[in-house]
């Protein structure tokens, strides 16, 4: 059995767009995204956990409805 290919692009999500709803966390099919609470006003925003196990889908950046996740494509390693 092969390995899984990693997926060509990643979700960046940007914390001064995220607002903490969540509506992107029940999207991820493989369930790499939660929220998370950060900083001294305990400000929520969604996280990607293990992004090598992402599969590049974009649903949660479809998802969101404040255009604070975008698909980035991943660099390609070395040839050689």
């Amino acid at each position: 059995m092969t390995a899984p290919r990693p997926s060509p692009a990643l979700p960046r999500i940007d914390p001064g767009r995220c607002t903490g709803c969540g509506w992107c966390v029940p999207t991820c099919h493989v369930h790499l995204l939660s929220l998370q609470v950060s900083g001294p006003e305990g400000r929520k925003t969604s996280t990607l956990r293990d992004p090598q196990d992402c599969t590049g889908c974009a649903k949660c950046a479809v998802r969101c409805p404040f255009d604070a996740i975008a698909m980035v494509r991943r660099r390609s390693p070395p040839q050689g």
